[in-house]
């Protein structure tokens, strides 16, 4: 029996539905105003033959049968399933057997360079700030300064462990330079952290590196990582006052509008908690245009019925059948983000997914603030006092 359990594996989703649970444990009383239901496309909900498309690769368009149909856009599944499996901390992750060297938590206490090119942390942190061409053309240091549990380009990044993760959250020192790393990238993209809670806002340069940003969009690829590897160390709630500021540049300012299909496939979907999920997606959806063309939710009003014994209900997308809810995704006290409200234009542009693919893997002063609350769950703990499963109640 314990080789049996030793060797048990995770079932992983296999549709874009079963990797996204962002409004499956949504409520009636937290649905949004009906208006705001009516630009919905039915394309959310994708039927048999999109699905079987989807499954069979990870484009994030496709073109329908007519040749005279303007393409109609889906999201990616290959999107979807690597940050369902980064929400679910790596359910099928395998404990490595090689001995833990700790080499991220060495390389931000200064003690290791980052290889391949033996520089230091405390040199990047000192001496690269501000050297735009140094941060945009250098490719090995961003495994190094935002390690994940998942391999990066530079096969000489080591991937984070559990331990290491557990040992760099009580290290002072290393998030202290964390934080340093992470308001380096910030500036490199013209943003500025305000504070220690994650506020942030634009810089002096915006206007110069938003543009540089809009037109470099390897960088939304770094992006991401960046995202993730704040959740991974213990900054979970600095991720949504970024996202949130993302959108607002994208589909209200209209600043960064290469980014749009980026923040709403990849950065909004790194949030581990459903609910700063759903506020963000809100947003997004009264400001996106063409509103039809939204596909991140929230879905078409469910229509209960009668089924069986139970009564269960099923959802009324075009398949007319609800996909089964993934694992709970682990929930963190936080935050309450906070973005203005206006109209605004944009176009649909993706790149995030050809950069995945091809390499493997105003003038106000803005403030955006994160806070989420914990909702109703029962928190099943694990090792360490850190949280193994959530259960709704």
């Amino acid at each position: 029996m314990g080789n049996l359990l030793g060797h048990w594996r995770v079932k992983e989703p296999s549709t874009v539905e079963e990797c996204d649970s962002t409004w499956g444990s949504d409520s009636e009383s937290d649905e949004p105003a009906a208006e705001e239901d009516s630009g919905i496309s039915e394309s959310v909900s994708p039927a048999g033959s999109e699905r079987a498309a989807e499954d069979n690769g990870d484009s994030s368009h496709k073109l329908t049968d007519s040749p005279e149909s303007p393409p109609k856009m889906k999201r990616s599944f290959y999107a979807a399933r690597d940050l369902y499996k980064y929400r679910h901390c790596y359910p099928n992750y395998k404990k490595s057997r090689q001995p833990n060297e700790f080499l991220n938590l060495r390389f931000y206490l200064n003690k290791i360079p980052l290889v391949p090119d033996g520089i230091y942390i405390e040199e990047i942190l000192t001496r690269w700030r501000g050297d735009y061409d140094k941060l945009e053309h250098n490719h090995t240091y961003i495994q190094w300064l935002f390690p994940l549990r998942e391999q990066g380009l530079n096969f000489y990044a080591h991937e984070l462990t559990q331990d290491e993760i557990k040992e760099f959250q009580s290290t002072r020192e290393a998030k202290r330079r964390f934080l340093a790393a992470y308001s380096l990238m910030l500036d490199f993209y013209g943003i500025k952290l305000l504070d220690k809670s994650g506020n942030v806002s634009r810089s002096s340069n915006w206007q110069e590196r938003f543009h540089h940003l809009n037109e470099s969009q390897h960088n939304y690829l770094r992006i991401t990582r960046i995202l993730k590897s704040l959740g991974e160390l213990g900054y979970e709630a600095f991720k949504a006052p970024l996202v949130g500021l993302f959108l607002e540049e994208s589909l209200h300012r209209n600043t960064l509008p290469n980014m749009q299909h980026s923040i709403l496939e990849y950065f909004v979907y790194t949030i581990r908690l459903p609910a700063t999920r759903r506020r963000l997606l809100r947003y997004a959806r009264r400001h996106y245009r063409p509103a039809h063309a939204f596909l991140w939710g929230p879905p078409p009003k469910r229509s209960r019925f009668k089924g069986g014994d139970d009564g269960a209900s099923v959802g009324a997308g075009s398949s007319g059948i609800r996909a089964p809810a993934p694992t709970p995704e682990p929930q963190r006290r936080g935050d309450k983000s906070f973005i203005s409200s206006s109209a605004c234009s944009g176009t649909l542009v993706s790149s995030h997914d050809a950069v995945v693919c091809h390499d493997v893997s105003a003038e106000g002063m803005n403030t955006y603030t994160g806070m989420d609350r914990l909702e109703g769950v029962l928190i099943m703990k694990g090792e360490g006092n850190k949280y193994a499963e959530v259960v709704p109640l």
